[in-house]
């Protein structure tokens, strides 16, 4: 699952990051899912995880979302206004393909040297060939 901050907005300092990753990475777990990796850069994240077959995907996005601005918020003033995105990106990753995958996201600081955001987020729906109409997947 991708999702990023709202308008891209650099909130995810990395002071901050270790924690959010760890807060983010025991949410599936509540649901009775796994998370394998969790990481990002100030402006959006990538979780790795297994999904309950009790859980819906959009279910898994939003209390992702909501429970993780929640605590983000509740690190200080400065985090007030930290709003997440509408959307999100949801991609199934084959059993084979999750090495692979987990060291993407362990690499996104380095990878975001040379691609935006943006971009990648573009490049994994054409990679999945999902149609998409770029003025409803930015907020």
């Amino acid at each position: 699952m991708i999702f990023s901050t709202k308008g891209r907005h650099p909130w995810i300092d990395k002071s901050i990051q270790p924690e959010l990753w760890s807060y983010l990475s025991a949410i599936p777990k509540r649901y009775d899912g796994f998370t394998i990796q969790t990481g990002g850069t100030e402006d959006h994240i990538h979780i790795l995880f297994t999904l309950s077959r009790k859980m819906c995907v959009a279910d898994m996005a939003m209390h992702s979302k909501t429970a993780s601005s929640k605590w983000l918020k509740s690190r200080g003033d400065a985090y007030a206004p930290f709003q997440w995105q509408k959307g999100y990106g949801a991609f199934s990753v084959s059993k084979s393909e999750s090495p692979k995958v987990k060291q993407y996201i362990l690499n996104q600081e380095t990878h975001h040297k040379k691609m935006t955001f943006q971009n990648e987020f573009i490049a994994f729906l054409k990679k999945h060939e999902i149609e998409y109409d770029e003025q409803y997947i930015w907020d």
